[in-house]
């Protein structure tokens, strides 16, 4: 019913100047380098509203202020803003609130949350109501005397209404009384609020709905071992006490029930510890696609410590189904911890239908591999679908190209933290995760399909869809739609891309001129040999030219009257006229007759390639032969993908 919508922050730790920021209404991302000031601009957030109540989440003038000014600070009178959240409140919370005291009164759609160090309560800002017309809509349908309206009208407090004296005609004026007390007593009784009407509302209405910050760092992964009496004896210490104890909480079992048990009722609480685990790796699994061949083991353990007393603990084992062995859970898979304990901490919240909830993840994924990152960003994603969520990263791949309006900077100065939008911030270092994000996506995003047909470059691609577009409206067989043709730069880099696909479950075929250098074919073979690429998907120009030649481009596939009118309308600036009379026929394609001619070892293939599709031709502008050429290619490539 509340969003966060901007957040200013000051004085706080590396923030030395006030820093706004815009806050994305599902999912905002900090980017920055480590150590820049990203956690502590999460951790001012959660001090203000923090899910339970936690020393570490609570704003402390020694540990919180710049340390350059802290003895001139604490020896001032005056006090300083922290933080300034400004939340926007939902129709429906507008609705309740109306419902509550009345239409046209509460006017606010915004308002502000502001800690100051030195006073240790937050500060409403921007609450307005019109008091007076509450007042005046209370009254106005009441049994009460016109003297007693005045005189109400008059007070400049509901107190005084409170206070006013009924006449014998001022029937309606106790009911009226008590309603009015109803808003007293809702209200804060602090001096600083002198409309009464605004403070009630800010108490009853907003503060319940107020949105409270949940906060989980690497810090936060389970143990292998968890010492259950220490953990019933003492308050958690450390953030991997805070989540030991969820998972107790979470199997619903009282460390005080273990300690008090012998073995013959271990199991029972074994029991209720695997069933919650099920639960939760059945959670990870949706998104966990590195590994899913693992299982939680739990045994519970009587340890005689080094001063001979007797003290029960908890071994977490993660068990490989694969390989059947097991490792200590801080001792397997730091991505695979994180996730589980996660769930551990998050369940904390779950249960909680009451109230809305703000995550902050610092560093989410930091000991993930990137494609498992890449399920990290899809579990926020559908997370923030009921979550308003703030994570940190320094990672390219925790960063969501598509939506870079999301993002935010954080960058360390020497005038101490700045946090800005992403199209303000000029240091290469902090961008760097945004434009390898950017990059990543745009190299992900040249296969756009299932099935993706490799070739040299593209001219490669501009002959293949003209000559398919023309079979197709002589309905002819055509190259498929549901194939991507993507060139790929050169002969050079074919093996790296198909190497590369090798992982993404595409289906690749390359479509290439002959190898005219034997290191290319031979890295070709090898892909072959290791069972890479299927030999059957990797296709030559010169299989389909019916010339008789064993050596050919994809320009050999054209009739030579055809091809040379291109060349010619390309190049009609550069060279002279080239007749087909003029081309050595002892050469195996047209590219080297050509060469041989205009005394070049290359020229732009693209550009008669261009021209052709400058030009708009159909079905006449080529020969019966080279039409069948392309349509029996397109038919065999077809076959390939089926």
């Amino acid at each position: 019913m509340i969003k966060l919508k901007r957040v200013t922050l000051n004085k706080y730790k590396s923030v030395q100047k006030p820093q706004t920021i815009d806050i994305d209404p599902a999912i905002t991302t900090i980017v920055g380098m480590n150590e820049s000031g990203k956690t502590s601009f999460l951790t001012a957030m959660a001090k203000t509203n923090y899910f339970i109540s936690d020393n570490d989440f609570k704003f402390n003038i020694i540990d919180d202020y710049p340390r350059n000014e802290l003895i001139d600070f604490q020896h001032s009178e005056e006090d300083c803003d922290i933080i300034e959240c400004e939340y926007e409140i939902s129709p429906d919370l507008i609705m309740l609130i109306e419902d509550d005291i009345g239409k046209g009164i509460f006017n606010t759609k915004e308002f502000s949350i502001t800690r100051k160090y030195k006073s240790e309560s937050n500060t409403f800002g921007g609450i307005n109501a019109n008091q007076n017309e509450f007042v005046n809509q209370k009254i106005s349908n009441l049994i009460i005397s016109d003297e007693t309206k005045a005189e109400i009208k008059k007070v400049a407090s509901l107190k005084d209404i409170a206070a006013l004296v009924p006449s014998e005609s001022d029937e309606d004026l106790v009911p009226f009384q008590h309603e009015i007390k109803k808003i007293i007593d809702g209200a804060y009784t602090s001096p600083s609020w002198d409309n009464l009407l605004e403070s009630y509302i800010a108490k009853t209405w907003i503060h319940p709905k107020m949105p409270k910050f949940w906060y989980f760092d690497d810090y936060y992964p389970l143990p292998g071992k968890i010492n259950i009496n220490k953990l019933h004896n003492e308050s958690p210490n450390t953030e991997k006490d805070k989540t030991s104890k969820a998972l107790f909480e979470l199997a619903r079992i009282k460390p005080e029930e273990i300690i008090n048990s012998d073995e013959r009722e271990y199991e029972k609480y074994i029991a209720l510890l695997e069933a919650s685990s099920n639960k939760i790796t059945n959670e990870i699994f949706k998104y966990w696609s590195t590994n899913k061949n693992l299982d939680i083991d739990f045994k519970i353990q009587d340890i005689t410590n080094p001063q001979g007393e007797r003290e029960k603990f908890l071994d977490i084992r993660v068990k490989s189904q694969r390989h059947k062995i097991s490792l200590p859970l801080d001792r397997r898979s730091k991505g695979f911890n994180w996730f589980f304990s996660f769930i551990i901490w998050f369940s904390k919240i779950q249960a909680d239908k009451n109230s809305d909830y703000i995550l902050l993840l610092d560093e989410p994924g930091l000991n993930l591999h990137a494609s498992a990152q890449a399920d990290l960003l899809n579990f926020i994603e559908d997370l923030s679908d009921k979550y308003q969520i703030i994570y940190t990263t320094h990672s390219p791949f925790m960063v969501n190209s598509v939506n870079l309006n999301r993002v935010r900077t954080c960058l360390e100065t020497v005038e101490g933290t700045k946090i800005s939008d992403t199209i303000q911030e000029k240091d290469p270092n902090t961008l760097f995760p945004l434009q390898a994000a950017l990059g990543y996506d745009i190299a992900q995003n040249l296969f756009v399909s299932k099935n993706n047909l490799l070739v040299e470059g593209p001219a490669d691609l501009i002959y293949l869809t003209v000559l398919s577009n023309i079979l197709e409206i002589e309905k002819r067989t055509f190259l498929n739609e549901n194939i991507t043709i993507v060139p790929v730069g050169g002969l050079d880099k074919v093996t790296t891309f198909i190497s590369l696909l090798r992982g993404s479950k595409l289906n690749v075929v390359c479509l290439l001129d002959t190898f005219t250098d034997q290191k290319g074919k031979k890295k070709v073979d090898d892909l072959i040999h290791h069972k890479i690429i299927k030999e059957k998907n990797i296709r030559f120009f010169d299989e389909f030219t019916n010339n008789g030649k064993t050596t050919a481009d994809i320009e050999d596939m054209f009739d030579k009257n055809e091809y040379l009118k291109l060349f010619n309308a390309g190049f009609e600036n550069d060279f002279t006229e080239i007749k087909v009379t003029d081309l050595d026929n002892s050469l195996d394609t047209i590219i080297k007759q050509i060469n041989k001619i205009i005394a070049q070892n290359r020229f732009n293939h693209y550009r008669p390639a261009n021209k052709l599709n400058q030009l708009g031709v159909d079905k006449s502008f080529f020969s019966e032969k080279t039409l069948s050429n392309f349509e029996k290619m397109f038919f065999e490539i077809n076959e390939l993908f089926k």
